[in-house]
């Protein structure tokens, strides 16, 4: 049997006329391919928004301020969620990534609310000059509203995901 060589020539057996007998992958594995590689670049932007959360949470500690439990806990879900989507997005597992859409977005409205009780971006858009002071709440203000663009992108990708990756319908 001739060996295949790395040129430009082709294989031997063939005129080249066998091109429409050749396999073609399906469009759906493609768009799952392409669902899963968009979807690990979205969980590590969110991982780095829940790491700049923390950073500001001990950087809040060391100013000896207390600690907001609230967001705390809603920080950990989300980092959780991430883990399962991780999971689910390497195994292909629609129910991992089911959990983690809703996980993940009670740990984002989570963030959201506890940013909304501590009323502080009140006080800076009233009073600019607290920006200065209020550095640690301005900071939590935007790691919250980057994360909510993220989780927007994560929810749309990890659907498209979801929609790809369970089989075709048939027509009845």
């Amino acid at each position: 049997m001739q060996q295949r060589y790395s040129g430009n020539r082709r294989p031997s057996g063939t005129d080249g006329s066998d091109f429409a007998y050749r396999m073609v992958v399906d469009n759906r594995y493609t768009k799952v391919a392409k669902g899963k590689s968009t979807l690990s670049k979205i969980l590590i932007i969110q991982t780095v928004v829940i790491l700049l959360g923390l950073l500001v949470t001990l950087s809040a500690l060391l100013n000896n301020e207390p600690l907001d439990t609230l967001a705390a806990v809603f920080a950990s879900i989300t980092f959780v969620s991430i883990v399962i989507g991780e999971l689910g997005r390497k195994r292909s597992r629609a129910s991992l990534l089911k959990f983690y859409i809703a996980a993940s977005s009670i740990g984002v409205v989570g963030s959201i609310l506890a940013v909304v009780q501590s009323s502080i971006q009140l006080k800076v858009f009233h009073d600019p000059s607290l920006l200065e002071t209020e550095k640690v709440a301005v900071l939590k203000i935007a790691c919250v509203s980057v994360g909510v663009f993220v989780q927007l992108f994560s929810v749309a990708t990890t659907t498209s995901l979801i929609g790809n990756m369970s089989p075709p319908k048939r027509a009845s």
